[in-house]
């Protein structure tokens, strides 16, 4: 497995195919596994969950929209003052949701987009040997207490949710073989949390109330798939949503997911703000990854790449790059100079 570069996951270019060719062909032989790009509704991350699945269920009422544009609706909220907001409906104990397996979208997304991904390989577009790379939001992050404002819905919905979601993660181990399948959780409202600073969660217990949900979806993924986990500060609104003072809660809840895990984990993704304070990465002295592979989001505002690496290297001797996300709420038009800033960074790295 190429260890020396990570793609986190979105690319807003118009098809998978176009993320292929452009993206996994050029950087193919530095990765070890190449995403679909989460192209169309995906590109915004979670809000098309919001819009898609949460909007549509009969036991659930929407209290708020996104402001439209113009009179026009909108699905993708500008920030987090902006978002779906919904409640369970009276009566609703517990929410569940159909159609395992297909429900949520994610294994639809992936079987098709694994089928240009198998003919391009095949075709010597992308190189022998590498995979496909499902990137999937974990449960917490897809359903935040800011978009169930009311006390207590939340534990109604999760565990359905979580069900769907165990569902969907059967049927891509089904349908892709796993000797070609990674499959990334993207954790965000669990860094978040971690720092205390998710409103209406207590500070207390931060890292501990996340890890339910590891110890029940990491095992039903196979050995033989490649697992990693992108740790996000979020770009809702702008990058970073979230940012903290140092890593050392980021670090702290890392090394919990690996212990939760139930299986090996072969990535772990931690974002670097744009500072070369050297208390921000000294907490990378402690991390724990098991074996795992670390990759640290350095890619951007690269006339400071060079000295953030260096830095990290005091701490964390070894490891690879990518940039702080995916770049779904990044114009597809700038693609062309993300794709340069990877280029330029494995060079830089040597």
């Amino acid at each position: 497995m190429s260890e020396q570069l990570l793609l986190v996951g979105s690319i807003p270019l118009d098809t998978v195919q176009d993320v292929f060719r452009m993206f996994g062909a050029k950087l193919g032989k530095f990765l070890p596994a190449v995403p679909d790009g989460e192209v169309g509704p995906r590109k915004h991350w979670i809000s098309r969950v919001h819009y898609q699945v949460l909007a549509g269920h009969a036991e659930l009422e929407i209290l708020r929209h996104p402001r439209p544009d113009n009179g026009i609706e909108r699905l993708n909220p500008r920030d987090a003052g902006d978002s779906w907001l919904f409640k369970v409906r009276d009566g609703v104990e517990q929410v569940r949701f159909c159609d395992p397996g297909w429900r949520l979208g994610y294994a639809r997304d992936a079987v098709n987009s694994y089928f240009v991904f198998q003919t391009l390989r095949e075709n010597g577009v992308l190189p022998e040997g590498l995979r496909f790379q499902v990137s999937i939001p974990m449960v917490n992050s897809v359903l935040p207490p800011r978009i169930f404002p009311n006390a207590g819905d939340l534990a109604k919905v999760r565990p359905g949710f979580e069900a769907a979601l165990r569902a969907e993660i059967a049927m891509i181990v089904e349908k892709i073989p796993a000797k070609d399948l990674a499959i990334q959780w993207d954790c965000a409202t669990e860094v978040q949390d971690a720092y205390g600073a998710v409103p209406g969660l207590p500070s207390a217990g931060g890292i501990e109330r996340n890890l339910d949900q590891i110890r029940h979806l990491s095992p039903e993924i196979p050995s033989e798939v490649v697992l990693g986990y992108h740790f996000c500060f979020g770009t809702l609104g702008g990058w970073p949503r979230f940012a903290p003072e140092d890593l050392s809660r980021t670090v702290a809840l890392a090394n919990a997911v690996v212990a939760a895990s139930g299986r090996r984990v072969d990535w772990i993704h931690i974002p670097l703000l744009d500072t070369e304070a050297e208390s921000f990465f000294a907490p990378l002295a402690g991390l724990e990854p098991q074996g795992a592979r670390v990759y640290l989001g350095a890619i951007h505002h690269m006339e400071r790449f060079r000295r953030r690496v260096e830095i990290a290297r005091k701490f964390l001797p070894e490891f690879g790059l990518a940039a702080f996300c995916g770049f779904g709420r990044i114009p597809s038009d700038e693609m062309g100079a993300v794709l340069q800033d990877h280029l330029q960074a494995m060079q830089l790295a040597g």
